[in-house]
């Protein structure tokens, strides 16, 4: 079975390509077949794309303000050229999507069908960066691929789906529980992946575990785990709630906003605009979003670089913390995405505070910034574990589950929307 893997943010694509066989998947990721990347981001109105298969490496830039338009190019190098690893696009028999945003309807993964894209689409003011794109690519994978290849959808809210009303509702007018707004949580395909891997990591059981898993790149967040479920998480109706971010401020004030409405002219657009371009490591520092520039700069001195790094820190330390009650305790901590797993600083920062748990880190790992390994001493009373995330291959493992018979069609129609 292939499965083709379409992940799509804002203003960039990555395509990976999964063949798997037999009854199981393998424990272990495997290597993809073939992979794309697509970047918007780099120059206004340039795609440039790179593809990458065992024998070969493209790339290419060409005219391009719309993410959908790149796909017949993409796709088209997997059956075409130097990159190509299939006959014709009938060696794809599903393809799986990220999505954002499931809301309250879509609490799993789930075949998609014209409903479930009305759903997507509703819910586009929630996620209005991500949901309108992805609904784009799935179209347009669609028209590529043909009506028999199913097309599924893996929500990043859905892991957090069955947080308590405790925890996901807002402390205002009941009405706007009933009108749908409410903490919904994110980045849950990547903590789908970190938490069973970090009970594999652990020779445990997920049932038997008390995590905290920290997803820390560009955009950032906790989740509390419990027995493999969500119990808490730091994103809320949006993901501007929470943690600092490389761009996004996390949790403010909300009168702050009503005062930059009040008395300094702003309307809804600018405060969006700013809210998540402008805010967070690169608010801050003036520097830039990117961690590895924070902290060259904060070792050549520059107090604003040192300011963003410990806004950064006391954040994580305060959010961990407000999490450990509802836990009853805590077994591991899990650092994942760029920054969790590539700043041994933003880690040891972090571990530092908790040495009152008995968490004790072994410096010399954590420099080292191992993949998929506890760097905690072996007389830690809290394991620490660094994980890369595959958020690709848990929403291929999706695919598998929902369509892993030999007639992909009909075995996915088993699965319909709830």
């Amino acid at each position: 079975m292939n499965i083709l893997v379409l992940n799509a943010g804002s203003s960039s694509l990555k395509a990976r390509l999964y063949r798997v066989g037999g009854e199981e998947l393998p424990e272990d990721p495997p290597e993809p077949l073939w992979d794309a990347f697509v970047d918007l981001s780099l120059q206004p109105g340039v795609a440039h794309i790179r593809v990458r298969s065992a024998g070969a490496t493209i790339q290419k830039e060409f005219p391009c303000t719309h993410l959908p338009d790149t796909l017949d190019g993409v796709l088209e190098s997997l059956w075409d050229g130097p990159t190509a690893v299939l006959k014709d696009r009938s060696g794809i028999h599903i393809a799986g999507h990220r999505v954002v945003h499931g809301g309250q309807e879509l609490r799993e993964s789930t075949r998609i069908t014209p409903s479930v894209k009305a759903v997507i689409e509703r819910l586009g003011p929630f996620a209005p960066a991500h949901n309108p794109v992805e609904l784009s690519v799935i179209e347009a994978a669609e028209r590529i691929l043909g009506p028999d290849v199913p097309q599924v959808a893996a929500f990043d809210t859905a892991f957090h789906a069955k947080l308590p009303p405790e925890v996901y509702t807002y402390a205002g007018p009941y009405e706007w529980l009933e009108n749908g707004i409410r903490r919904y949580g994110f980045h849950g395909i990547s903590y789908q992946y970190t938490t069973r891997r970090a009970a594999r990591i652990l020779g445990r059981d997920l049932s038997g575990l008390r995590l905290i898993a920290c997803h820390l790149g560009n955009g950032c967040s906790l989740a509390a785990v419990r027995n493999g479920v969500g119990a808490d998480t730091t994103m809320g109706f949006t993901p501007l709630e929470g943690l600092m971010m490389g761009t996004r401020p996390g949790s403010l004030d909300p009168g702050i906003l009503i005062y930059l409405v009040r008395h300094r002219g702003y309307d809804a657009a600018e405060l969006n605009r700013i809210l998540n371009e402008e805010c967070g490591l690169k608010g801050v520092s003036g520097i830039s979003r990117d961690m590895r520039q924070i902290l060259a700069e904060r070792d050549k001195g520059n107090p604003r670089a040192a300011l963003a790094f410990d806004i950064f820190i006391h954040k994580l330390r305060c959010h961990i913390s407000a999490m450990l009650p509802n836990l009853g305790g805590l077994d591991a901590l899990v650092f994942t995405a760029g920054i969790g797993e590539n700043s041994p600083e933003v880690r040891a920062a972090v571990c530092e505070a908790f040495g009152f748990l008995g968490m004790k880190l072994d410096h010399g790992k954590n420099a080292d910034s191992p993949v998929d390994t506890d760097i905690a001493t072996p007389d830690s009373a809290v394991r620490v574990l660094v994980v890369q995330t595959r958020e690709d291959w848990e929403i291929a493992r999706e695919c598998f589950r929902l369509c892993s018979h030999a007639t992909p069609r009909e075995s996915c129609e088993q699965n319909p929307a709830n």
